[in-house]
């Protein structure tokens, strides 16, 4: 299912997103979708972004456990 999502870009990193979109012959929004995935990326591969999920876990994890009590 896809889903809407509205940004706000500054000037300059629209224009960039523009120029990047017309050199590689694609649209806006594939350009910007593209970007993302290779973001989400990058951070999988990340060990320091991975310990902070970790920590993130577990945090909601006590959370949970003290409402379900």
């Amino acid at each position: 299912m896809a889903r809407n999502l509205t940004v706000r870009l500054d000037d300059e990193l629209a224009a960039d997103t523009e120029a990047l979109a017309r050199a590689e012959g694609t649209s806006l929004n594939e350009t910007v979708k593209q970007a993302l995935r290779e973001a989400a990326e990058r951070r999988r591969r990340d060990p320091k972004f991975k310990a902070k999920l970790r920590r993130i876990i577990e945090q909601d994890r006590e959370l949970l456990q003290r409402l379900a009590r």
